[in-house]
């Protein structure tokens, strides 16, 4: 990775020194291993049934925030708050997932004295409300998706504008994210039952049952931006990434660049991308999502995640820039043109695979159990990002993830050989995971062909040749 100084003596602005990490897994041992580099002080926070987790003692100091189940523990705003004053946590570092989205955390933060290694609440607010994202986006002559002015919460309201958005439409909550609240709605019929259900999730995940509508496009790409902004209207923004491999709105797999854009195409959705970013003085990282027709070349803009993204290695491959690190340089007032980083037409390619305790074969379901066998593989162009070990028990109360897989080659075709000698040679056993999935899907011609969609999985595409029951 590209250097952003050798410690955090070289800044101009210190405005902490001790980072409470919100979070848990393979990104809490990675920002406890980026803050020993900068020279910070690292508290991790871990639920009872995580006690064992490798978290726990990469980070310099580590407290039970309580029971497992993430509401009374990694989302508790309250007992985060206290382990924060209590052991002189001046910064939180929120990764992905669990509150790295949530407007109230960032605001105690603030109003704490505690500073959020993120955007500010404003930002957070604004491209969290999926409405207002498209407002603002619109404004800056962005395409959007056809899709309701406002977020409902009564059906009845919702149901008066579905025609006029078209069926077949997406129902997105308002506040939500990783495909929680989210129902395709065929035809008026189902509205109705749909609509309840996604807005029972939605309330249930996010406290926020208000639902937004937009016109569902068959058959496309879901391409994403990396960028990092400074707070100050400055942003840096990087080639984009592909995760049209999906389940249930879920990645599975992430590209970079994407097999279908064109240098052309890829310039225009760069310059949107960094546009909406400067035009919310937006700090930190974050990503602007876009769907993509590939036989028009359209895009249209779909939402902003203000967080790193479980995905963000595949950009660290071929940029050569460590985005955590980033994340707290520009936190501690670093400036974005000392952030160095290759940025040229031979970068490579970088693919990422999320290794899931689920059995993919029966819908994907999650899988939990204890890891008889571990081993990973280990070679040239090759990473892994994880926080499991040979007999460790993998908890059925948070996300099935237990690792990532990247590789990167010279080019695409170089990229696929080195992931499926990879995954070839790792070794996992006492519980069901996705490796075999991404085994299958590598020797597909849909996905070495760039056929796929967003829906591609979904509805049986792995079925052409038999795979699955």
């Amino acid at each position: 990775m590209l250097s952003l100084g050798e410690g955090i003596s070289q800044l101009n602005t210190l405005n902490f020194g001790k980072v409470l990490i919100a979070n848990r897994g393979e990104i809490a041992v990675r920002a406890a291993k980026v803050c020993r580099a900068m020279g910070l002080q690292s508290l991790a926070v871990y639920s009872s049934v995580d006690s064992n987790s490798p978290h726990v003692w990469t980070a310099d100091q580590a407290v039970c925030i309580g029971p497992p189940a993430a509401i009374d523990s990694y989302l508790s705003i309250p007992n985060l708050m206290h382990v924060a004053r209590e052991f002189g946590c001046d910064a939180v570092y929120p990764g992905y997932g669990f509150l790295a989205e949530n407007v109230n955390f960032a605001k105690q933060c603030a109003a704490n004295g505690i500073k959020f290694i993120g955007p500010s609440a404003d930002s957070i607010l604004t491209m969290g409300d999926k409405a207002k994202a498209r407002e603002l986006a619109a404004s800056h002559a962005i395409p959007i998706v056809p899709g309701s002015e406002g977020a409902f919460e009564n059906v009845d309201e919702a149901f008066a504008v579905a025609n006029d958005v078209g069926y077949p439409l997406l129902l997105k909550a308002r506040s939500g994210g990783g495909g929680r609240g989210m129902r395709v709605v065929r035809d008026e019929r189902e509205f109705r039952e749909l609509f309840a259900g996604a807005s029972r999730e939605a309330e249930a995940v996010f406290k926020d049952g208000a639902l937004y509508l937009e016109h569902f496009f068959t058959d496309v790409r879901h391409v994403e931006v990396q960028v990092l902004g400074d707070g100050k209207g400055n942003s840096l923004v990087f080639d984009e990434r592909d995760c049209s491999v999906q389940r249930r709105h879920q990645k599975l797999v992430e590209e970079s660049p994407s097999p279908v854009v064109f240098p052309a195409l890829r310039a225009k959705i760069l310059k949107a991308a960094k546009k909406l970013t400067q035009g919310i003085c937006y700090e930190g990282a974050g990503t602007v999502e876009f769907l993509l027709e590939p036989k028009t070349g359209n895009f249209f803009f779909i939402e902003m995640n203000t967080r790193i993204q479980v995905e963000h290695p595949v950009t660290e491959m071929r940029s050569g820039l460590d985005l955590i690190r980033a994340q707290m340089y520009i936190a501690l007032g670093g400036a974005l043109d000392s952030i160095k980083y290759k940025n040229d037409d031979d970068m490579g390619h970088s693919i990422e695979f999320r290794i899931n305790a689920e059995n993919w074969r029966e819908d994907f379901k999650p899988f939990p159990g204890v890891l008889n066998k571990w081993s990973p593989p280990s070679a040239e162009g090759v990473r892994l990002d994880s926080a499991v070990y040979e007999g460790f028990r993998i908890s059925p109360y948070y996300d099935s993830m237990i690792a990532k897989l990247i590789v990167f080659g010279v080019d695409r075709e170089d990229a696929l050989n080195k992931a499926r000698k990879a995954l070839a040679g790792f070794t996992c056993s006492g519980i069901e995971t996705t490796i075999d999935f991404h085994l299958t899907l590598l020797d597909h011609p849909a996905f070495r062909d760039n056929l796929i969609h967003t829906r591609w999985i979904d509805t049986g595409g792995l079925r052409i040749l038999g795979e699955v029951n």
